[in-house]
Order: C-alpha cells, then sequence, then structure tokens
C-alpha cells in the first residue's frame, strides 16, 4: 500500500515522535509525585533505563506506547506501508523489551509495566490504575502489569 504522504512529510512526522516524556508517563509520573512517591527518570546505569525508578521501593516502572511495543490491544495495528520493516523493528522492540525486564528482575528490582492503553480511551481508570500501581509498590509481588 502507498503511504498518504510524501516521504519528507512522513520524516518529519516520524522525527517529532519522542521516546521520552511521553504523555502517558509525564501523567503516571505526576500521579505518583502528588501521592507522595518520589523517583528517578532514566537512570543509566540500569538495563534499558526505565522511565521512572523508586529506589526506596526497588521498583522501576516502564510506560509501553502501544504501537511502538506491539501491544495486543485496540491501539495497535500493523502499518500497511513497510510491512516488513515494521515486523522486524515491532519485533526487536519486544525482544528488548523481555530482555529488560528480565535483567531488571535478575538484578533484584521489581517491574511495573503501564501500557499506554490503560490511559487512554473512554473506558479509562486512571485513579484505579494508579491505586493498583501504589497498590503493588507496597508488597513485595516482582512483577505488575497494567493493561487497558
Amino acid at each position: 500500500m502507498v503511504d498518504i504522504v510524501d516521504s519528507a512529510t512522513r520524516s518529519r512526522m516520524m522525527s517529532g515522535i519522542r521516546g521520552r516524556n511521553t504523555k502517558p508517563e509525564i501523567l503516571i509520573r505526576s500521579l505518583l509525585h502528588r501521592r507522595g512517591y518520589r523517583f528517578r527518570l532514566d537512570v543509566r546505569e540500569l538495563p534499558g533505563r526505565p522511565d521512572i525508578v523508586l529506589p526506596r521501593y526497588r521498583a522501576v516502572v516502564l510506560v509501553h506506547g502501544c504501537f511502538w511495543h506491539g501491544h495486543d490491544c485496540r491501539l495497535f495495528k500493523w502499518p500497511q506501508t513497510r510491512p516488513e520493516f515494521w515486523r522486524e523493528k515491532i519485533g526487536r522492540n519486544r525482544s528488548n523489551d523481555a530482555k529488560v525486564h528480565q535483567a531488571l528482575l535478575d538484578q533484584g528490582w521489581r517491574v511495573a509495566v503501564v501500557w499506554e492503553c490503560a490511559l487512554r480511551g473512554a473506558n479509562r481508570d486512571i485513579e484505579g490504575v494508579l491505586q493498583r500501581l501504589t497498590d503493588w509498590l507496597q508488597d513485595d509481588t516482582p512483577n505488575f502489569e497494567e493493561r487497558g
């Protein structure tokens, strides 16, 4: 299928997509901060440079965009343009996510994954997401995942 915009426009559009400080990430940080949680951002010493690191709880929060991480939800659709490229790219992202997740667990960190779809849409329950996340921070479960 042919792209609906020319390559220069597509390049400009793609270059505007951020990897850090995305809206879902800022929302989670803001809500955690309001509840009194203090954290560090993008800690380079940890595998994968987690989005939010809570050293006091030995926990990290990864805020994943549904498209870039190939989530099986309503927000993810395989692109029609250059399908081979996107299958390889998103497959590589999924593989890297699994490696980072395991490396963090191996180093003794607890890992939470909050998906973009949990924070978007008409049926979103942001306070519920935050409550489940903070409950997880208070217990000793190694993994947590919030899906939409």
